[in-house]
């Protein structure tokens, strides 16, 4: 379960060190599994993000558009 205070920033800092973890085959195999888990978890969370903001951001866009100078 994603933790709800979770930013963009800290989910793309810990799955950049899942990703130096497994590079360096510092995890072990019994850890491998949840550690892709939670990566997987991550991802998703990460890109959910993305399209949100993109969304808010062309929304704005186009409140300004429809209103004159």
């Amino acid at each position: 379960m994603m933790d709800t205070n979770l930013t963009y920033e800290a989910a793309y800092k810990e799955l950049q060190q899942i990703a130096r973890e497994i590079e360096t085959e510092s995890v072990s195999v019994d850890v491998l599994a949840a550690k892709v888990k939670r990566a997987s978890e991550l991802i998703t969370f990460c890109q959910a993000r993305l399209r949100a903001t993109e969304a808010e951001v062309e929304n704005i866009i186009q409140q300004m558009e429809a209103r004159p100078l």
